[in-house]
């Protein structure tokens, strides 16, 4: 198999007759003392051999990688694509690299794969984090290395975020089941641990509940998506110790989607039996009969955002101040809690 040659620097200056410094200032943006005639032929000669700058070179010489580090908590989750996209197509539109890093929601792997990056001379970390590594970010964020939390903040901690409405947004669909006439309310979600999204959401629906019902018709239950039959016994324990007409809501799409799952194998009619809603609104929601009622979050914004936030920090664009930025999501309301006073 014939390999073409590669095309060094050294080809394109023997072909646009000058020499290697002036083709390396042209690379650089240097056009200070260059003809226009001059940066033409160099930009058409660049063209016609297809020649492809070394970013290792480059940033050897610039100390610039171009590489932002991606931390993400959980990349099988639809969220972290969407946000993921966000931030992939700010990063190309301003020439910087992405290098993903998944943790699994674990502290000691997303500990290391942060000290993994900083090795890579990444110039900038996006977090979507466990929230317990607040030492190593703390440092980082000291050390003058640009930083900024996505969905899930740090408690006092003064690092960049960008991040949705969680309390409000949970406050607010609590209230619109409450004027649609369900009487108890349940909230199912994953362990909070120090999860900042996950407490949000967990306070906002526990505060507006308590302003409108009594403590015995709403209930937290943490269940354990991992764990065979968990949603199934945590669903039938609140229809058994509730009364009235009941919904569920969901802390986020995975224990949505994991409690559409039991409610069909418990043969539970929604929303005649029960109301269900939940956050994400992922693709199969409006097509799950009756449509499921959910939060829809901006998630590709938070991630292009999040990336121009940190990108602008690198190259000292803007405010220097601390940027805590949070986008409005919007409730989808479907079938699924469609007003009790209205038949089908």
């Amino acid at each position: 198999m014939n390999i073409p040659k590669k095309v060094i620097i050294d080809d394109v200056a023997k072909m646009a007759g000058v020499s290697k410094a002036t083709i390396s200032r042209y690379l650089n943006g240097k056009f200070e003392y260059m003809s226009e005639s001059t940066r033409e032929k160099i930009k058409h000669t660049i063209e016609e051999l297809k020649y492809r700058p070394s970013n290792i070179a480059k940033s050897l010489k610039s100390h610039k990688s171009k590489l932002i580090g991606v931390v993400i908590a959980d990349l099988t989750n639809t969220f972290s694509s969407l946000i993921i996209k966000g931030i992939g197509d700010e990063c190309k539109a301003r020439g910087y690299y992405m290098v993903i890093v998944n943790s699994n929601d674990d502290v000691g792997e997303e500990e290391e794969y942060i000290k993994s990056l900083l090795d890579q001379s990444v110039e900038g970390l996006i977090v979507n984090g466990t929230g317990y590594n607040e030492k190593i970010l703390i440092e980082i964020n000291n050390a003058g290395l640009p930083e900024v939390m996505l969905d899930r903040t740090l408690p006092e901690v003064k690092i960049d975020s960008v991040t949705s409405n969680n309390y409000d947004m949970t406050a607010e669909t609590i209230n619109y089941l409450l004027d649609v006439g369900f009487e108890s309310l349940c909230f199912l979600t994953q362990d909070t641990k120090k999860i900042s999204s996950r407490k949000e959401r967990e306070q906002g629906f526990i505060d507006a509940c308590s302003k409108r019902l009594d403590k015995s018709s709403f209930n937290v239950s943490t269940v354990d998506c991992k764990q065979e039959g968990n949603i199934e016994i945590n669903i039938c324990k609140f229809i058994s110790s509730y009364s009235g007409k009941k919904a569920i809501f969901a802390a986020n799409g995975v224990v949505l989607l994991k409690t559409l799952h039991a409610i069909k194998k418990l043969n539970i009619n929604v929303p005649k039996d029960m109301g269900v809603c939940g956050y994400d609104n992922w693709g199969w929601a409006s097509l799950i009969p009756p449509g499921i009622t959910t939060i829809c979050q901006p998630s590709y914004e938070m991630g292009f955002q999040a990336a121009k936030v940190l990108i602008d920090k690198i190259e000292n664009i803007g405010t220097k101040d601390m940027v805590n930025m949070q986008l409005k999501s919007k409730l989808e309301i479907r079938g699924s809690t469609i007003p009790l006073n209205i038949s089908t």
